[in-house]
């Protein structure tokens, strides 16, 4: 059954992947838009909550967190806000351009743009928590 499981994403994808590829599906076009839109409501919506996102998260890893570093998670979820929504707004603004834009920009330039961010903000994590003793 754990096979399936993880098959199932993969053959989705795959079909998505051809389905674009030998049509002209516009709908396949709206799927990276949207994705990213519902992570950065994820985001945006718990920046109203008591915790957000990051500060849950943060907590499963470490129980005792100290309160510095839930004012960092919580202008983490800011930033993540902010990063999503602009990851939305470009990949919403490739669907009406050509279809090599398209993919270079939803298929490789947002990997590299969201991994960049991961990097950057692992690297300020750990000089955080080295000034804080975190």
């Amino acid at each position: 059954m754990n096979k399936i499981k993880f098959i199932i994403p993969i053959l989705i994808t795959f079909f998505v992947i051809v389905v674009f590829y030998y049509t002209d599906f516009f709908i396949a076009k709206l799927y990276p838009p949207m994705a990213n839109f519902t992570v950065f409501l994820i985001f945006f919506i718990s920046s109203f909550q008591k915790e957000t996102v990051i500060q849950k998260f943060a907590k499963l890893i470490e129980k005792d967190i100290k309160p510095k570093a839930l004012e960092y998670t919580r202008k983490l979820t800011y930033i993540w806000a902010f990063i999503t929504f602009v990851n939305f707004v470009i990949s919403s603004l490739t669907i009406f351009m050509d279809k090599e834009i398209w993919v270079l920009y939803n298929g490789c330039l947002t990997y590299i743009f969201i991994g960049s961010v991961f990097i950057v903000e692992y690297m300020v994590r750990l000089r955080f928590k080295k000034k804080y003793e975190c």
